[in-house]
């Protein structure tokens, strides 16, 4: 559905060191930095981070949640469903979806 997903940060490299991190268990490989951004990138899309453009300081959304499930899984899945939240350095809040596959 998105061709890319950004956040801005703060700390760049404080946010590289914990998305290097979080997103590597999922076999991503480590941002690759483009000026004042650093992107991920996989088979399904693209993740980036970056300081504001507009040199003011980045700020969360409150309620706001990026999540994606995991492919072949999408409207009208139904069972089990299970989920982990947290945030990142900057209070972006992140949320981990798992679906297992009926029996």
């Amino acid at each position: 559905m998105f061709s890319h997903v950004m956040v801005g940060v703060n700390d760049l490299e404080a946010s590289k060191k914990f998305y290097d991190a979080v997103l590597g268990t999922l076999g991503i490989d480590p941002g690759v930095a483009n000026k004042n951004r650093y992107f991920y990138r996989s088979k399904t899309g693209t993740f980036a981070i970056s300081t504001p453009i507009d040199g003011e300081p980045a700020c969360r959304g409150n309620g706001g949640t990026t999540c994606e499930d995991p492919p072949g899984l999408r409207d009208g899945a139904v069972g089990k469903l299970y989920l982990a939240y947290l945030r990142d350095p900057d209070g972006n809040k992140l949320c981990g979806l798992h679906r297992p596959k009926a029996a």
